[in-house]
């Protein structure tokens, strides 16, 4: 059964290819129903899978097949907390070595361009420090990096 609110994401024709790589790549991931479509649609044809529905990080997604009319942009993403550098860096080179692409401040593009946040909790915490000197060092850190450095972050934090 499709949730009540579910995200979804247009792809050109790899929804299926996206979702088995999110559900390899993130805790709490599945890939679940796969249709097909009944009949040819503008960008394909009878018995192409047509909709994917897939959790991400138990958030409930559906990948829809629906040709190049779209295309993902940084309106969206999705915002990963990690809690240490091991698995900040596991995703972020996951993204990136799966033919993805770098940003800043901790964002990242899949090879599908879906944007995605790897986000240490140790960066939101510091950020959030309720001593406005400590929070601004460490986003001034945050905005000079790609992936997120948590020994620079606390270090900036501490002055």
């Amino acid at each position: 059964m499709i949730s009540k609110n579910t995200i979804c994401l247009w792809y050109d024709k790899d929804a299926l290819e996206a979702a088995q790589f999110y559900a390899r790549t993130f805790p709490d991931s599945a890939v679940g129903r796969v249709l097909r479509a009944p009949g040819d649609y503008p960008s394909g044809t009878q018995g192409d899978v047509l909709t994917v529905e897939f959790t991400v990080a138990g958030v409930a997604c559906l990948g829809l097949n629906g040709g190049t009319a779209f295309k993902h942009n940084e309106a969206f993403s999705f915002q990963i907390a990690t809690d240490d550098q091991a698995e900040t860096d596991r995703l972020w080179h996951a993204i990136v070595g799966n033919g993805g692409q770098e940003s800043a401040c901790g964002w990242c593009k899949d090879k599908w361009g879906l944007s995605w946040q790897i986000t240490p909790r140790v960066l939101t915490e510091a950020i959030a420090d309720p001593d406005p000197a400590a929070a601004k060092r460490a986003f001034e850190a945050m905005m000079t990096m790609g992936k997120i450095d948590i020994a620079a972050i606390e270090a900036a934090r501490r002055g």
